[in-house]
């Protein structure tokens, strides 16, 4: 008899929300058992349980963590400036509301801190009207999507520098760029690209061997086909084995996103959230991982215009995911990826991970309310 998650995702496969996926849910006492139910593109063969997905923003708390051990270690503090290693951004100037004419600004009245980056407070991030920020940073190669940027690291860190922040920092709440700013300061921080940090300080130890910002050649021919829908059509953005992520770029992407697999992922969140041991302690100190996955952001910040219609209901951001606030799964976190991906780790240890590759919309939102269900309410 088939599990319900594995009833889920065939039922999403056959009426073409996904042309694939690779999931998983398990408790805090067994053993991860991932799941692929589809193809690895539409008329392609089946999609293997270890296929390699480009799991975008669910990259964030990945960062967030390598951040942390930072913060762990002594090296840096949540409120230390970022300027210090980021002179780029040491003199930022604030528009004097988020839809004025670029020349309105004034001076910062206070630095961008690491707080900021990990809260999404930093004054950087997605714009949620047609402004004249929202039209610079499109013009810049700045826009958010699920295409990587294309965009040396130094190169898109100057980009942003250049346009003034839509507010103060830590006086308002916009999504995704403060992660790009975050995975550049981690280079900054430890002297070498984030990629080579996150492999030995992180990755490897953890046995996350099919995780990185790109696929080795060897391994290119596990990634499966991307997708957007077009009215009831899904259209190709990457060919299986191909893409972006196959095989290193010819740049610095430390302020990019990472390819991973259900395997690998269930290894890092059951390593932060089992408090498990992870070499001379653990993966993160118990006061960091408090703060992390509880909510961090003041209601004055929960703004309507913030983000999409509803997004604050019953919701909170800790550093680099989302947290429940609310409603039956009060105190679960977890995130999204923009091409697919999603995760959740309830208070008991449930986690619950699912890998797909097709733009956000609302056929993949639905297929992600459902596998959320999938754990009843507490």
């Amino acid at each position: 008899m088939t599990s319900p998650l594995e009833q889920l995702l065939a039922r999403h496969v056959s009426t073409g929300t996904v042309p694939g996926a690779v999931a998983v849910v398990v408790a805090p006492d067994a053993d991860p058992a991932p799941l692929a139910v589809g193809a690895s593109a539409l008329g392609g063969p089946d999609l293997a349980v270890d296929a390699i997905f480009r799991i975008q923003s669910t990259t964030k708390p990945v960062t967030t963590v390598a951040a942390l051990r930072l913060v762990d270690r002594g090296l840096i503090k949540l409120d230390d400036p970022v300027a210090r290693w980021l002179p780029e951004l040491a003199n930022p100037v604030v528009l004097s509301h988020p839809d004025a004419p670029l020349d309105d600004t004034r001076p910062s009245p206070r630095p961008i801190t690491v707080r900021h980056l990990l809260t999404n407070t930093s004054g950087y991030g997605m714009m949620t009207t047609d402004s004249p920020l929202s039209q610079a940073m499109l013009e810049t190669g700045l826009e958010a999507g699920p295409q990587p940027s294309g965009l040396g690291a130094d190169e898109w860190l100057a980009r942003a520098a250049s346009l003034p922040l839509a507010f103060a920092p830590g006086e308002g709440w916009r999504y995704h760029h403060s992660f790009g700013i975050l995975g550049i300061f981690i280079s900054r921080v430890v002297g070498r690209s984030t990629q080579d940090h996150l492999r030995d300080d992180l990755l490897a130890p953890l046995g996350m061997v099919d995780t990185g910002f790109w696929a080795p050649p060897a391994s290119a021919h596990r990634l499966p086909a991307t997708y957007r829908r077009d009215g009831d059509l899904l259209v190709e953005s990457e060919p299986a084995g191909g893409g972006f992520y196959a095989g290193p770029p010819d740049h610095d992407v430390s302020h990019e996103e990472l390819v991973s697999t259900v395997a690998d992922y269930a290894r890092f969140l059951r390593a932060l959230s089992g408090g498990a041991e992870f070499g001379d302690g653990p993966l993160v100190s118990a006061e960091l991982l408090k703060l992390m996955t509880s909510d961090q952001i003041p209601g004055a910040l929960k703004r309507p215009d913030s983000f999409f219609p509803g997004f604050w209901d019953q919701m909170g951001w800790g550093f680099g995911v989302g947290v429940q606030t609310g409603g039956g799964h009060a105190g679960r976190f977890g995130w999204s990826g923009g091409l697919g991906t999603d995760f959740f780790v309830d208070p008991d240890g449930t986690i619950g991970i699912l890998l797909a590759q097709v733009d956000l919309d609302e056929q993949v939102m639905a297929l992600f309310n459902e596998f959320q269900q999938l754990v009843p309410p507490h």
